[in-house]
């Protein structure tokens, strides 16, 4: 029985398991990453010149963990037989550590006044992502099934369109909403694996195009007839100020620093356990049924971390605080935030893209009618990539990866993604029940 079991389970350790270890890998790759792209001439300048340090930030970890030098998770089988399965803890870490952090430090300079006068298309944007995913599931359903009906059979527990509504929780939610509609459906827990492995392919294939599409934001926004001048107008704003306010920090200033960004993660944390304590009493005290899943984002420690953070953050901003812009506050947040980039990279994976091929085949037509929507909606209202990108992440990527996107435009504009994040979390069940229905009805057509 047991030779039969070791036949079947595949060795997946990776040649570096040790996190100390693998976080240096990841340290000196970006280390190189910054190193080749501030080369003022040859081969390196024409390469960034195409390729944003951003996305490389991002793909030479997935490229490690590809080729077996590192990975997110693996299985090892001893020389006895014996199996066992490990896991790095370096997402969990820049997630919920550094993170917060870097949030805190970058909205230490922001200019809330400004961040409003960015108009409503902010939000628009957001809103067209959101539908985008509602109307893109029943679609991406219909089109796959009209070539590959298997592809979104089964029945019962195990009917795909109710694997696929976790996807629908977590591209406009977030890990909430996505296990809210795991208990609203029923989807047979077993299979469950599979749907988590398609959200990270394709969630991961997409921000990859939105990073890479950082790099050629200018030319995109010509292409759009966008008006950026609201938002070059906060950037020169929040410029102008570090610039006045700049200064060769002190070991004072950096130990102010590290106060203000591990103090607000650990206060956030500790808010964070209270509040989402509650919130579950709150939540388990509902009768089960959609009321109360549409609720289950409040009972999320991620949630109240992010939002926490961010309050804490503005309120920084309207005291002496704000003056450790000028030692290199959002620097600091954007060394977090590049952290962040990496470990979210060692987590994909490419050769794996051909597992579950017809399930993937459906998440990137899902994904492409979301991005085709949000570039016709974008296209209509000239409004800017960085509201593209930052309200497309808010949905499919969350408060995890808006951040990072909306920073990569400047540090100043990290809260924008936040805020649409956490609006996200709030409309993610209504919403993916809402694609739900539709991708059941387009099933069983």
């Amino acid at each position: 029985m047991q030779d039969t079991t070791i036949e079947i389970i595949k060795d997946t350790t990776p040649l570096f398991t040790n996190d100390t270890i693998v976080f240096g890998i990841l340290m000196i790759a970006l280390g190189f990453i910054f190193y080749t792209s501030s080369r003022e001439d040859g081969f390196w300048k024409k390469f960034y010149g195409v390729v944003p340090a951003l996305f490389m930030a991002y793909f030479l970890p997935a490229l490690f963990t590809t080729t077996g030098v590192i990975s997110p998770e693996w299985t090892s089988i001893s020389d006895t037989g014996d199996v066992s399965v490990g896991s790095t803890s370096l997402y969990y870490m820049s997630s919920r550590y550094l993170l917060p952090a870097a949030l805190v430090l970058m909205t230490l300079s922001i200019d809330l006044k400004g961040v409003f006068n960015l108009g409503p298309k902010a939000l628009i944007m957001f809103i067209a992502g959101t539908v985008g995913i509602i109307i893109g599931g029943p679609i991406a359903v219909l089109i796959v099934g009209t070539i590959h009906p298997e592809a979104v059979g089964g029945v019962g527990a195990d009917a795909v369109w109710r694997g696929l509504s976790t996807l629908a929780g977590s591209w406009i939610g977030g890990g909430a909403n996505q296990t809210a509609m795991l208990e609203i459906y029923g989807y047979n827990q077993k299979l469950y694996g599979g749907m988590v492995f398609v959200d990270i392919v394709v969630a991961n294939i997409w921000m990859a195009v939105i990073l890479f599409g950082i790099g050629k934001s200018e030319k995109i926004d010509k292409w759009l007839k966008a008006d950026t001048s609201a938002i070059e107008s906060l950037k020169e704003k929040v410029s102008d100020y570090a610039k006045k306010s700049e200064r060769n920090p002190t070991l004072t200033d950096l130990m102010i620093l590290a106060a203000i960004a591990f103090g607000t993660v650990s206060f956030a944390h500790f808010g964070a356990d209270i509040l989402s304590s509650f919130f579950t009493s709150v939540v388990d005290g509902i009768p089960k049924g959609i009321t109360r899943n549409i609720f289950t984002f409040l009972d999320s420690s991620f949630f109240w971390m992010i939002t926490i953070t961010t309050i804490i953050g503005v309120l920084l901003s309207f005291t002496k605080a704000k003056s450790y812009e000028g030692a290199g506050a959002s620097k600091f947040g954007s060394v977090f935030i590049y952290i962040l980039v990496a470990s979210i990279g060692m987590k994909m994976d490419l050769t794996l893209i051909f597992d579950n091929l017809w399930l993937i085949v459906i998440g990137l037509v899902w994904m492409a009618i979301h991005a085709g929507l949000m570039i016709l909606v974008a296209k209509k209202i000239r409004a800017p990539y960085f509201f593209l990108a930052v309200g497309s992440q808010a949905n499919v990527g969350g408060a995890a990866s808006a951040p990072i996107v909306a920073s990569a435009f400047h540090p100043s504009l990290a809260t924008v993604g936040v805020l649409l994040a956490v609006f996200g979390y709030a409309i993610g069940t209504v919403g993916a029940i809402l694609c739900t229905v539709l991708m059941q009805l387009a099933s069983t057509s």
